[in-house]
């Protein structure tokens, strides 16, 4: 089923509506930042690829999917220093549908500001635990369909890439 032409989709999103609530869970260690709303790595003195929840909804009106969960949505969230404070920003990658191969944006979960909060606060020192989420994938990561995995920057490649490593070798 080919998707309905458009304007090229884009293959990530950042979510500068969601600073409120990292703000909210930076607050309780004395931590203000402001979102970065330049989506590059110019500039940044920090980067770290991780992985969010949310659902997404396949944008291909001809398409039949109802749509899909992900616990692993990759995100890139970087940390930039400026004479007048720190910012922050986070690039979400889309996934693609495995029906029609079309681009989805997700929506998110809070996921998102706890992990985005989690590594703000690792990165000035502060000591706090990450958040554990219960339950298990209806599947494997499938590379092909995540944005992240195609520019880099999926956590999920990393472990599989180890993985794939690993059974290349062989021990005598």
């Amino acid at each position: 089923m080919a998707p309905k032409k458009s304007k090229r989709a884009k293959r990530w999103s950042m979510y500068p509506d969601l600073d409120a609530d990292v703000s909210r869970l930076l607050a309780d260690s004395g931590l203000s930042l402001h979102f970065h709303n330049v989506d590059n790595d110019e500039n940044s003195t920090e980067a770290y690829d991780t992985a969010i929840m949310g659902r997404f909804h396949c944008r291909n009106s001809s398409c039949p999917s109802a749509g899909w969960s992900s616990k692993q949505i990759a995100i890139t969230i970087r940390l930039y220093e400026y004479n007048s404070g720190t910012k922050y920003n986070a690039r979400v990658y889309h996934q693609r549908c495995k029906n029609c191969n079309s681009l989805s944006r997700p929506v998110l979960d809070n996921s998102y500001a706890e992990r985005v909060a989690y590594r703000l606060k690792k990165w000035h020192g502060i000591e706090t635990e990450i958040s554990v989420y219960f339950g298990g994938s209806k599947g494997p990561h499938n590379s092909r369909l995540c944005e992240g995995c195609k520019d880099g920057h999926c956590s999920q490649m990393e472990r599989d890439g180890f993985v794939e490593a690993m059974r290349g070798l062989s021990i005598h």
